[in-house]
């Protein structure tokens, strides 16, 4: 079973910065969609930010500009860079590992909280 394991969540105050990490074993961070999601309290999942094996990106609207999703070079671990952090933006985020052109729901890690406060 692949285990996708995430860290970095924590408090920080509106307009701060948090760095999430999400570090996989290399075949499947090399080869696979690698993403970013959240779900806050009542409301459902949704995608924040993903990257291609071939490092294109895309992110929702509500994050451009402010949010930023990275590999790094061992290609062990996915980083979501988020800056001018806004009290919308708390949530559970979790870590997603999906095959190319795969409809299915992938491998998820087991999420990490985020809290803004204002």
């Amino acid at each position: 079973q692949v285990q996708l394991v995430e860290s970095g969540g924590g408090l920080v105050q509106a307009g701060g910065s948090l760095r999430l990490s999400c570090a996989a074993p290399r075949i499947i961070v090399s080869t696979n969609v690698m993403a970013w999601y959240r779900q806050a309290p009542g409301k459902q999942r949704e995608l924040v930010a993903q990257i291609s094996s071939g490092a294109v990106t895309n992110y929702a609207d509500s994050v451009k500009g402010r949010f930023t999703i990275t590999r790094d070079n061992a290609k062990t671990t996915v980083y979501l860079q988020m800056n001018g952090l806004k009290p919308e933006d708390t949530a559970v985020y979790y870590c997603n590992a999906r095959p190319p052109l795969s409809s299915g729901p992938g491998v998820w890690g087991q999420g990490t909280q985020v809290t803004v406060s204002s």
